[in-house]
């Protein structure tokens, strides 16, 4: 049987700010479990307000695994003014820039997950250059760039330990999608082609794959 949230989990994930339909985030949740069984921390590239870390966080949680976080909170280039993912509620109107730290530090606090996440708030290559510690999983979800999504990939899959899962988030084939999910998808494409990936389960826009072998 597939794992799935408590009603309580799947409630504050739903009523988070953030754009992962239920779905997907079923199946995020179902490889976190997967993944948590190996002992190491679940890592996320890209949280955005929290949505998704809920599913992951209780995850860990149950795993008695840490949710690790990397976001520098300034959000992606979607998300800017002028853009269509772009919200005003996460401005801040002292500087003038995004800022969705507090947003994100409450949704984990009314979900009751706080102690179950370390929130490191800086720039994925930064962080995945000075980071040593094997993984249980890694979400990507982060840039959808080529630079970002790239970086994302060649920073933190090489971290994925041996049996762990890389989730990929709006993996979409379609040339159409160009900005939203198509540098998401060349990542994806490149992990396949590694060798050290194969796929284990698709949901709409989301990918899992399984580490099964060296080379990124």
């Amino acid at each position: 049987m597939t794992a799935a949230p408590e009603p309580e989990i799947l409630a504050a994930f739903e009523a988070a700010k953030g754009f992962m339909p239920t779905g997907e985030g079923l199946a995020l949740y179902a490889a976190a479990v997967e993944a948590g069984r190996l002992g190491l921390p679940l890592l996320e590239v890209g949280s955005y307000c929290g949505r998704s870390t809920i599913l992951l966080a209780d995850a860990a949680r149950a795993a008695g695994v840490t949710a690790l976080t990397v976001d520098h909170h300034r959000g992606s280039e979607e998300q800017q003014p002028g853009w269509d993912y772009h919200d005003p509620q996460t401005v801040d109107p002292d500087i003038g820039l995004m800022d969705t730290l507090p947003t994100f530090r409450r949704t984990l606090h009314r979900a009751g997950l706080e102690e179950h996440v370390v929130a490191l708030v800086g720039r994925s290559p930064q962080v995945a250059d000075i980071w040593r510690t094997p993984l249980g999983l890694v979400f990507v979800d982060g840039g959808h760039t080529d630079e970002h999504a790239t970086a994302d990939y060649e920073g933190w899959a090489p971290h994925v330990a041996d049996g762990g899962l890389l989730v990929i988030h709006d993996v979409f084939p379609d040339p159409a999608d160009e900005f939203t999910g198509q540098a998401p998808y060349r990542v994806y494409l490149r992990a396949l082609a590694s060798g050290a990936f194969t796929e284990v389960s698709a949901t709409d826009s989301l990918r899992v794959l399984r580490r099964t072998g060296a080379g990124i």
